[in-house]
């Protein structure tokens, strides 16, 4: 029989070569660093996201879980996919649509300081290209800068899907959108037919002409919808690329289409618009005498996220098929 000691002495061998062996093998690290080459695919690992923005490639957490976003646009686009930002600006506080969503969230006011950021210790950071603080937040945590309208809002739901890890759960808010729209988009053509659509939003020099991708119910509008504007809206605010017009009142009849949904800028010296509603022009367009006129909410369809956007819908197609 084996003595002790002997049993001993194999069972230290044994362990020994099962060291040696696994030692041998190659290992795979728990976490990654290797860069995305493109914005289409990013750069997966354990732990981050490799993300190309307009400040450069950036770590992103895999799910990140205390998001502060200073570029006011984006914030419905992450809470649609799950991800409750801890942290924004006034502006969306004061959306009708979007303030239902902010219970908890730390209103930052309209210019965020800082020192406040750094205390919520957050772990993203998402902010216009033009920030002027974007040094100091990347200082405070991984920070990605996006520039308005660089995507359409189809695409920009993709991004930030990609960006944290919620690809799945972009995929199926675009689904949802997507059903919901081929099931209105037929009844809203039959009522409007070939009659023409306009967002006006008069300010203290003018009136601002909106076009198919600066917010305002232009997405919905023109882009989902399929509806039309003027030939000169069409030309100068949707063809051109520029999102919007800028135009006298002298040559609002060539804007003004049969339906107009309209509100204030607002901020500007002339916050009611009083200059141009109260203007014959205005109270002879075609669409005023026939009741076709519909105000929107300047603050909450100033956004064109997925819940924003949702909201919005269900208004522009009621007011488009009803009246």
């Amino acid at each position: 029989m084996y003595s002790i000691k002997k049993v001993s002495i194999i069972l230290t061998t044994i362990v020994l070569i099962a060291i040696l062996a696994a030692c041998g093998q190659s290992t795979t690290p728990t976490s990654s660093t290797s860069i995305s080459t493109s914005t289409d695919t990013p750069a997966t690992t354990n732990k981050t996201i490799t993300y190309k923005a307009a400040n450069g490639e950036v770590q992103v957490p895999g799910h990140p879980q205390r998001v502060v976003v200073i570029a006011d646009s984006y914030y419905g686009y992450l809470y649609a996919l799950g991800i409750k930002p801890i942290a924004t600006i006034d502006y969306v506080f004061q959306s009708a649509i979007l303030k239902e969503t902010t219970e908890g969230v730390t209103n930052l006011g309209n210019n965020p300081d800082v020192e406040k950021v750094l205390a919520l210790n957050p772990d993203l950071i998402v902010v216009w290209d033009n920030d002027e603080n974007i040094e100091n937040y990347e200082q405070i945590a991984p920070t990605v800068a996006i520039k308005y309208g660089q995507y359409t809002y189809k695409e920009l739901l993709q991004e930030f899907g990609k960006m944290t890890g919620t690809e799945d759960k972009a995929k199926e808010v675009a689904a949802a959108w997507e059903t919901k729209i081929n099931k209105l988009k037929p009844q809203v053509q039959a009522a409007v037919g070939d009659k023409t659509v306009s967002i006006l939003q008069p300010y203290a020099k003018g009136i601002y002409a909106m076009g198919d991708t600066y917010g305002r119910g232009g997405e919905i509008i023109y882009q989902a919808l399929g509806l039309k504007g003027t030939p000169m809206l069409q030309k100068e605010a949707i063809d051109s690329g520029k999102g919007f017009a800028s135009l006298s009142l002298e040559n609002l009849p060539d804007f003004a289409g049969d339906y107009i949904f309209t509100s204030p800028w607002g901020g500007d010296g002339d916050k009611d618009g009083s200059n141009v509603y109260n203007s014959s022009l205005w109270k002879d367009l075609p669409a005023v005498k026939n009741n076709h006129v519909f105000k929107i909410d300047p603050v909450a369809y100033y956004f064109n996220d997925p819940i924003s956007m949702n909201g919005q819908l269900d208004y522009i197609v009621k007011c488009l098929t009803q009246s």
